[in-house]
Formats: C-alpha cells, sequence, structure tokens
C-alpha cells in the first residue's frame, strides 16, 4: 500500500535527465544527476498558496473597476451639461478599460476556482490531473496579469494625453 505521503507527492520524469556543467577552462565537462529533492512536489498546501494572492489581486481590480465606472458617471453627467467630442472619446477609451477589467476579474477567478478545484483533486490522490489543473491555474492567473499590465498601460497613456493638454494651454497662455 502507497502511503499517503507518496501519493500526494508529485514527481515529475527527472529521474534519468543529465546535466552538464563545465567544470572549467579547459577541464571536460562532467555529469550532474538531478537528485529528487530537485523534483517538485505538489501538495495540498501548493494551490491554497495562491489564495491570499489572488484574493489582493481581485480586490485591486473590484477597486479599479469601481472607480473606472465612478468616472464614467461623471464624465456622462458633465456631456449632458456640455457636448463635446473629447469627453465621448475618454468615455470610449474608459468602456474598453472595463471591458480588460472584467477579463482580469474573470481569468482571476477562473483560477482560484482551479486552485480549489486542484486542492479536492489533490484530496482524492489523483495528482496527475491535480498537476494539470493547477498548470492551468497558473496559466489563468498570468493571463489575468497580463490584462492588468495592458490596462495599466491604457490608463498611463490617457494620462499622458490629458496632462499634454494641459501643457498646450501653458504653452499657449506663455507665448
Amino acid at each position: 500500500m502507497v502511503s499517503k505521503n507518496k501519493r500526494l507527492a508529485f514527481r515529475p520524469c527527472f529521474e534519468g535527465v543529465k546535466l552538464r556543467l563545465s567544470s572549467g577552462v579547459g577541464r571536460a565537462p562532467r555529469a550532474i544527476r538531478l537528485t529528487e529533492s530537485l523534483a517538485m512536489k505538489l501538495e495540498l498546501t501548493t494551490p491554497a498558496l495562491l489564495f491570499p494572492a489572488i484574493s489582493l489581486l481581485l480586490l485591486a481590480y473590484t477597486n479599479r473597476f469601481l472607480h473606472l465606472a465612478a468616472l464614467i458617471r461623471t464624465l456622462h453627467g458633465n456631456y449632458k451639461q456640455t457636448p463635446d467630442p473629447l469627453i465621448i472619446a475618454q468615455i470610449g477609451n474608459l468602456r474598453f478599460r472595463l471591458r480588460l477589467i472584467r477579463s482580469m476579474q474573470s481569468l482571476g477567478v477562473s483560477g482560484l476556482f482551479g486552485c480549489v478545484l486542484c486542492m479536492l483533486v489533490l484530496f482524492e490522490g489523483w495528482v496527475g490531473v491535480a498537476t494539470v489543473i493547477f498548470a492551468i491555474s497558473l496559466w489563468l492567473v498570468l493571463g489575468s496579469l497580463g490584462f492588468s499590465i495592458w490596462e495599466i498601460r491604457l490608463s498611463a497613456r490617457a494620462l499622458d494625453l490629458h496632462l499634454s493638454d494641459l501643457e498646450e494651454l501653458r504653452d499657449a497662455r506663455g507665448a
């Protein structure tokens, strides 16, 4: 009978893999066998380590979403009072950023769901399936972070455009 610790341990096919390292100039390379201590072990606690990180990311995404929604409402009110094509362009940009944030949230929640599912599968002892689920969860969180970088870049570009407008006003007054 296999012990519970042996069932939950994941040992990828590192056995038999040889790593060549050079031991110096003019010397022949020597082969070093990777030991089992270097092999990854997927245990119940591994997916649980992502819970705090994903929770904080989702909180940050939600705060960003709420802030942009409030800004859109304000711009909408301003547009009703004094129609301006620049406000329409800003609302369009903000609308796209809201879609990005929704995608970030969806990927983050899916990654969290995958971590929980991975823990359930590990609890059942299906290490191979759990490994695949955990890898998919990591890719989902990575995708969420990628969308976050995209949204941050759009935000920075929008601020640059806004500030360049102010710089043009300053230059026009100074001239």
